[in-house]
């Protein structure tokens, strides 16, 4: 998948979900978007919702929480331009249609949060824009992932787009996530159901490991809640959030992890070169022979270094007679031979 200028087979693509935890204050939505670049992270993300069209006004607390952390479009706007001169893509999940609308025209990637990986409308909707579709799979089976992923490629067919723009995040939609629920072994999954998809994690643990842990499971998209403190409010993401001094430490340990894993294929590395002759073994002489002796496999021994015939390539050796003295140890080479 590309974003931008980022290409996620060759570099994780590392998002700070700032999600709600300005609660409304823009100018505290601003000083995020500045810790989180000063993190080192590729992204911010935030959500963009009309209460009303995305909550029962009957719930009446979660309403009026709701409409207290609503920014309005002018705002988002802003925000998208200052996260881009501090370097990072900046996009937002819609919980509306109309707000997926507005969005389409200030975001180069759009976000469906678990709980709408369900919810068709919106997802043929943000489908029918055609950009790249990241999905949190969190309270969904393989069922509802299969449903979901047909119902983008029809639309994707319509327009010729690479199923390669879908990501399917892993994801376990508690808050917290406790350590032996974050089952972080369906990103292995996953790979395996939808080999064409880039899969990803939406980390809601506490602290940082599971976030890392992932890119060993073939993590290439890493979502994470971000605070400026934990205890900012009784808001439940603060706590489950990494703080600016733990995305920065994330971002270096998922860093870290992608050099360390390299690539899928297996071949000599640059830095093994001395060993490929010190630590491979050549044929020699297991015995003191004379000129003209001719050699049997019971005359050899192998020996480092390897700068020989090599183990495996006996036969030239066995049955041909030497044309010089050698004496126990010695390395086989072409010049012993008439």
């Amino acid at each position: 998948m590309k974003i931008k200028n980022i290409d996620t087979e060759k570099k994780v693509f590392i998002v700070a979900e700032i999600g709600n935890n300005h609660e409304g204050n823009f100018n505290l939505a601003k000083k995020m978007i500045s810790k989180a670049a000063a993190a080192g992270v590729d992204a911010v993300k935030f959500q963009t919702f009309i209460p009303e069209q995305f909550v029962s006004q009957k719930d009446q607390i979660r309403f009026n929480k709701l409409k207290s952390f609503q920014l309005n479009q002018k705002q988002f706007i802003e925000l998208s331009e200052f996260a881009k001169k501090m370097g990072l893509i900046f996009f937002s999940t819609p919980l509306d249609l109309k707000s997926a609308k507005f969005l389409n025209k200030i975001q180069p990637i759009f976000k469906i949060a678990s709980g709408d990986n369900n919810f068709y409308p919106l997802i043929d909707k943000i489908a029918g824009f055609g950009k790249p579709i990241i999905i949190s799979t969190g309270i969904a089976d393989y069922k509802i992932l299969k449903n979901t992923y047909n119902r983008i490629i029809k639309s994707w067919k319509l327009k010729k787009k690479s199923i390669a723009n879908l990501s399917f995040l892993h994801c376990v939609s508690s808050y917290p996530v406790p350590n032996e629920q974050a089952n972080i072994a369906s990103i292995l999954f996953l790979k395996k159901m939808f080999p064409k998809v880039v899969i990803g994690y939406s980390d809601h643990t506490l602290g940082i490991d599971a976030a890392v842990l992932s890119v060993v499971a073939g993590a290439r998209i890493i979502e994470k809640h971000f605070t400026l403190d934990k205890k900012y409010s009784n808001f439940r993401d603060h706590k489950l959030s990494a703080d600016p001094k733990e995305m920065s430490l994330m971002v270096n340990k998922i860093r870290q992890a992608e050099e360390i894993l390299g690539k899928e294929n297996k071949q000599y590395q640059f830095c093994e070169k001395e060993m490929k002759s010190l630590g491979r073994r050549s044929i020699a002489i297991g015995r003191d022979v004379n000129k003209g002796e001719k050699l049997f496999l019971s005359d050899l021994i192998w020996i480092r270094p390897g700068k020989g015939f090599p183990p495996g390539e006996e036969r030239k050796v066995i049955g041909k007679k030497i044309n010089q003295n050698l004496k126990f140890g010695q390395i086989l080479k072409n010049t012993h031979f008439k």
